[in-house]
C-alpha cells in the first residue's frame, strides 16, 4: 500500500479502530501502579512516564492539525518524565481533544492534515495512524507494568494494513525501530497478527 492508498476494509471502521485504540491507551495508563513510573519500557530510552507523555503529546499534535487545541506544550520526542497532575489526567485530556477533533471530520472528507512528514493523508489512513500511535504505546505501557496486552488480532490487522504503507519512512527519524524477525524457535502464538504488528514496529512480542 502506498501512503495515498486506502484499504477498502478501513473506510467503514476507522472510527471504531480509533475508539478501540483510545480505550487501550487509557486502560493501560489506568493500570500503572504507584512507583512504576520510572520502570523501563520496550521503548528502551524511555520510562513508563516518558512513554505516557509521548503518547499524549502525539495525540495532541493530531488534534491541533485537525483544528482542536494548541498541541502539546512540550516536545513529545523529549519527554521529561515528570507530569503535572496525574498521568491518567494527561492522557484523558489528550484523548478527549483528539476524539473531538476526529468527530468533527465528516465521513466524506477525503484527506486531512497530519503531524507526520507525509502531510495530508486519506482520512481513514490518517485516523488509523493516529490510532496506531495510541495502541502501540498502550502495549508498551502495559507490558512494562505487568498488565495483559491490550491488543487483539482484529485491531492489529487494521493497524498493520496501514502501517505497512506509512511506517518505513519514519524509521529514519527513530520513530520506529527496525523490523524484528521471527525466530524459528518461537512457539505458536494465540495472537499471530498482534505479533506481526509488533515485530513490524520493532518490538519483540513476548
Amino acid at each position: 500500500m502506498n501512503a495515498t492508498d486506502t484499504p477498502t476494509s478501513l473506510q467503514p471502521v476507522w472510527r471504531e479502530v480509533l475508539a478501540a485504540s483510545y480505550r487501550a491507551l487509557e486502560n493501560s495508563v489506568a493500570g500503572v501502579q504507584d512507583g512504576q513510573g520510572d520502570d523501563a519500557t520496550p521503548c528502551s530510552e524511555w520510562t513508563v512516564t516518558q512513554v505516557i507523555q509521548h503518547a499524549a503529546g502525539d495525540q495532541l499534535a493530531y488534534a491541533k492539525m485537525l483544528g482542536i487545541g494548541n498541541g502539546p506544550a512540550y516536545d513529545p520526542f523529549s519527554p521529561s518524565g515528570a507530569v503535572d497532575g496525574t498521568a491518567a489526567e494527561l492522557v484523558k485530556d489528550a484523548v478527549e481533544q483528539t476524539a473531538a477533533a476526529w468527530a468533527a471530520v465528516s465521513d466524506d472528507t477525503e484527506t486531512v492534515p497530519t503531524p507526520l512528514p507525509h502531510g495530508d493523508l486519506p482520512t481513514p489512513v490518517a485516523a488509523v495512524m493516529c490510532a496506531l500511535d495510541a495502541a502501540v504505546h498502550a502495549w508498551d505501557i502495559a507490558i512494562a507494568t505487568g498488565q495483559p496486552s491490550p491488543l487483539d488480532d482484529e485491531l492489529a490487522g487494521h493497524l498493520l494494513a496501514v502501517a505497512r504503507g506509512i511506517v518505513e519512512p519514519l524509521r529514519q527519524w527513530g520513530a520506529y525501530a527496525p523490523v524484528v524477525e521471527a525466530e524459528a524457535a518461537d512457539s505458536p502464538s494465540s495472537t499471530p497478527v498482534v505479533d506481526d504488528l509488533l515485530r513490524y514496529l520493532g518490538r519483540t512480542p513476548r
